[in-house]
């Protein structure tokens, strides 16, 4: 019997490209492969029956169009008083990389309407208090001076700050110290209906097939070196396995225990810590018409990244929408659809230190976790108000968010440490790959996939054909966007005129 008759009889397909999640990063992944290697078969899995339906959903992602203009906690404090941009710079260049690619896909018609998923609004930053007053002014001072933040405003007056942000500034003491921050250039991404889009796209291409509502149970290597992947599909019960040249795990929260299943040495010492979200969203039209930016403040002393409040004005499903927060709490889940017994299905020999170890040395951040989940409605307000004065309380109403897992890996020195941020695990030989971890992920996902591509594809990666067409998505690529002011300024005057971006600040909205 010939291996291909034999792979029949067992029900095995056998493709290229397996994708596990249908979220942003599996849409971002995929088309990239189908651009640059039109010919390669890909099957995509997600075990809910819609696509962006856990951390690419809007109302489960904790921020929109991560571009490192406002978020405080990318901008820390040196011991010396100075201000470390460096994690800003590195951020703000790959979302414009990001807008290369959606521009790419745009004007290849690939995409249609960006004003879907892409709108211009101001990112601001805001701060009470002398200290952290002096802090915002010394971190305007220094970004200010880099090309990739030219035009970002700073001011503690009242007057000009109402005209901001009249909604935060109403029913304030005209003596509170306060300071805020605004650029023009930011964007609200709907990345729930990016996503969507990417898959309509892909799935209209030969070779290429979506299976929602279809669960990955096993990864385990075939003799050959390839990928088995048993799938089971949830509406009929039953099981099919594929196999795969590459396979790339990007379920969010779930891809720690998938990547566990393959039994790569890369993969052991790697933990979870998952950290589960809410909402307060605003239900009172002349309240969110009254607000008009996304406002980020700074976390409370000793509090973890993920704590950093924000008030945030966003378009989902086509409609204007206002936020607060988010607040934290701690669930064992590691999806929002998730089972309870994740958090004890992921402990294994290898990561069980570096679990414990970064459970202690981040006790501050288990307080805090409990504090939030013991927060009443009133707390809730309480905090909201330090924002919004005059908030009432039948104007918000609670809103489950997303599920995070942040990344514990092995340390040398401390056993074990909780990284904020994404981290890329593969094989040796590239031939699997998994995404861990949690923001700035989504914005940044095109940067992250191509340097995926990069480390799992070499070879491909050199040719004069992948680089040609590397260069047609994205004119900068092998350019510095950081470190080239003339670049960068060419590079987002295209952007903003095929994603039809309003240059001058005055927002863009349905």
């Amino acid at each position: 019997m010939t291996k291909k008759n034999k792979n029949k009889k067992n029900n095995v397909k056998e493709v290229d490209v397996v994708l596990i999640g249908a979220g942003i990063m599996s849409a971002t992944l995929g088309t990239l492969i189908n651009e640059l290697h039109p010919s390669a078969s890909i099957e995509i899995f997600e075990r809910l029956d819609e696509v962006a339906a856990e951390s690419s959903d809007a109302w489960n992602n904790a921020g929109t169009g991560h571009s490192a203009l406002c978020e405080l906690n990318y901008t820390p404090q040196r011991p010396d008083g100075t201000i470390d941009i460096s994690k800003a710079i590195k951020i703000a260049e790959a979302f414009e990389v990001s807008k290369e690619f959606w521009s790419y896909l745009v004007a290849q018609r690939l995409i249609d309407s960006p004003d879907r998923f892409i709108r211009s609004i101001p990112h601001m930053s805001f701060v009470f208090g002398r200290e952290n007053v002096d802090f915002l002014r010394k971190r305007h001072e220094t970004m200010s001076k880099h090309h990739l933040f030219q035009g970002m405003e700073y001011s503690e007056d009242h007057e000009l700050l109402r005209q901001w942000i009249p909604l935060i500034m109403e029913g304030r003491d005209s003596e509170e110290k306060l300071a805020a921050t605004k650029i023009d250039i930011g964007t609200d991404v709907d990345f729930g209906e990016l996503t969507r889009a990417l898959f309509f796209h892909l799935v209209q291409k030969k070779g290429i097939k979506l299976r929602l509502a279809n669960e990955v149970r096993d990864i385990e290597r075939a003799n050959d070196g390839r990928w088995d992947v048993t799938v089971k599909n949830l509406t009929t019960d039953k099981k099919r396995k594929f196999r795969a040249k590459f396979v790339f795990i990007g379920a969010g929260g779930g891809s720690l225990l998938l990547l566990e299943k393959s039994e790569i040495p890369e993969a052991k010492g790697f933990g979870g810590f998952p950290v589960s979200g809410q909402w307060l969203r605003c239900t009172n039209p002349d309240v969110i018409a009254a607000h008009h930016a996304k406002v980020y403040g700074k976390a409370a002393v000793g509090s973890p990244p993920m704590s950093v409040p924000h008030l945030d004005t966003r378009v989902i499903d086509g409609k204007t929408a206002l936020l607060f927060g988010p607040y934290a709490g701690f669930s064992t889940k590691f999806l929002k659809n998730g089972s309870w017994l994740d958090l004890a299905s992921s402990i294994k020999l290898g990561n069980i230190r570096p679990m414990l170890a970064a459970g202690m040395d981040n006790l501050p951040l288990t307080k805090y976790l409990i504090d939030q989940v013991r927060q009443s409605p009133e707390d809730r307000l309480n905090a909201l108000r330090a924002y919004v004065p005059t908030a009432k309380k039948e104007d918000w109403e609670l809103e489950i968010a997303g599920q995070r897992v942040q990344v514990i890996k092995k340390d040398e020195k401390h056993g074990g440490v909780l990284e904020f941020g994404t981290e890329v695990v593969s094989s040796a030989d590239g031939s699997i790959a998994a995404l861990l971890g949690a923001s700035p992920g989504a914005s940044t996902s095109v940067s992250i996939m191509i340097e995926l591509l990069a480390r799992c594809f070499p070879e491909r990666a050199k040719t004069a054909q992948y680089l040609d067409k590397l260069h047609e998505m994205i004119p900068s690529y092998g350019l510095s966007i950081a470190a080239d002011e003339k670049l960068c300024k060419e590079t987002r005057a295209r952007s903003a005129a095929i994603l039809q971006l309003d240059r001058t600040g005055e927002m863009v909205w349905p």
